[in-house]
Order: structure tokens, then sequence, then C-alpha cells
């Protein structure tokens, strides 16, 4: 039976597009410690995968540096793809889809591209069961070109309830702020009482980033790393072996 996310509807993906989207803190380093890895690993991309692209943030950056690219941004939320379709209208290359990454039955629609460069995912695959996490990271694997590259920004689980809850404090008073901006009459525990209460939180099913890049490494993606990391948001991934380093590779095991 095919498997089917259903954490997400139109209330929580306008919380989350007016709400929480701007307030993720520390969101423009994460945007550019994306940039330097991809102009290090990947600087001429032709094709890029946006997976999970919620309002379509990642491609839309990278289609920004790459504006001759052809992008593919993947969601199964008819809003976050309407929001994603305003995002990238500018550039005549990107394809927004609709597909659910909860089943291998997404993988239907990325033929239209076929193979990637780049695949980034913002904030998607965490709400998937941890044996679904590795498939999904296993087929990214398999789209991926010789020497592609995926990077995962996500909400990934803190080590002792002591780090959740700094962390669940920390990212309120960034909500507080945010919401101040345009009510000063904002009240941080009503806020609080929200984010708590929201949704979401309960669908979350974190993994811990070390426990994640090493199901990466067993997949066979290289140069895993955790790129960069606030309490429980954390940019990892890695990359694909060029058929070069595969060469190289198979010639040093012979000689051994």
């Amino acid at each position: 039976m095919e498997q089917k996310s259903e954490w997400q509807n139109p209330e929580l993906t306008e919380v989350y597009l007016n709400g929480v989207r701007g307030t993720i803190p520390g969101a423009d380093l994460q945007l550019a410690v994306i940039g330097k890895i991809v102009d290090l690993w990947c600087a001429s991309p032709k094709h890029i995968l946006d997976l999970g692209c919620g309002n379509g943030i990642l491609g839309h950056f990278l289609l920004n540096r790459f504006p001759s690219s052809n992008g593919l941004f993947v969601d199964f939320s008819d809003p976050m793809l309407d929001a994603a379709r305003k995002k990238v209208e500018t550039f005549p290359k990107a394809i927004v889809v609709k597909g659910d990454f909860a089943s291998p039955q997404w993988l239907d629609v990325t033929n239209p591209l076929g193979s990637f460069d780049i695949v980034v995912s913002g904030f998607a695959i965490h709400h998937q069961p941890n044996e679904r996490k590795r498939e999904l990271y296993s087929e990214i694997f398999d789209l991926l070109t010789p020497g592609g590259v995926f990077l995962n920004l996500e909400h990934v689980a803190s080590i002792t309830q002591a780090g959740e809850e700094l962390f669940d404090d920390f990212f309120i008073d960034h909500l507080h702020h945010f919401h101040s901006k345009s009510n000063t009459t904002a009240n941080r525990d009503s806020i609080a009482d929200k984010y708590y209460r929201r949704l979401d939180k309960k669908e979350n099913i974190l993994a811990r980033v070390e426990d994640q890049c090493q199901w990466l490494r067993h997949i066979g993606y290289t140069d895993v790393d955790c790129f960069f990391k606030v309490f429980e948001l954390a940019l990892f991934g890695g990359r694909k072996a060029s058929n070069k380093a595969n060469s190289a590779d198979t010639k040093s095991r012979a000689a051994d």
C-alpha cells in the first residue's frame, strides 16, 4: 500500500509560510554555507532538484546563482506548490510538480530531468520515519549524477531533553521577535503556547544528525559531514563519487 504524507494542511501551510519560515534562526548563514559548498563541489550544475520545496526558497537560491540551470521543485502540498510557483515564475527552466516522497512513487515525477547535479531539501524529510529517511536518501543517491551533491537542511533530534528545551526556548525567542516587528503587542507566552500546540509538532520524527550522516556513508555518499548546526537545525549531506574517483578506487583495490 502506498504511503502518504498527512501532516500538512492549508492551515499549517499558512502558519509556516507567514509565521515560521521568516523566523528560522541563522537562515542567511545557512544559505551562505550551501552556496559555498556548491561553489566548491558543483560549480556548473545543469539540473537541480528541490525536494520537499515548501515555498521553494532553497531551489530559488540556487537558480539565482545558476540561472541557466534546470530546476525541478517537488512537494506534496498544493498550497506549498502554489507558493513555490510564485517564487520561481521568472525562471523559464523551473518546473514545479506534485510528488509525495513518503513512498518511492515520488520518483515518477523526476522523469522530466532524470538525474541531478544538486539535490537540496529543507525541513521536510524529518517528518518521515527513520526507515523511510534511509530509503529516501538511497533514492536520492541513485538520482545524483557522478560528483553530484545532496544537502539536507533539517530539523534534527537533540541528544538530551535539556538540549530540546533550550532549542524550543531559542526558537520561541525568534518567533516573538519576528511577530513583534509587525505587532508591538505580541505576547511571548501566547506565542509559546501556540508553538507547543502547533499541528505538526507531534508529527515530527526527529533523528540525530550523527546517525543520519552515518546512514549516508553506508549508502555510499562521500565527504559526508554536518556543515552547520545550531541546536536542532542542521545542514548535512555529501556527494556521489565521480566516475574518475570510482575508477581510481577500483585501480587502488586491484593493486592491493
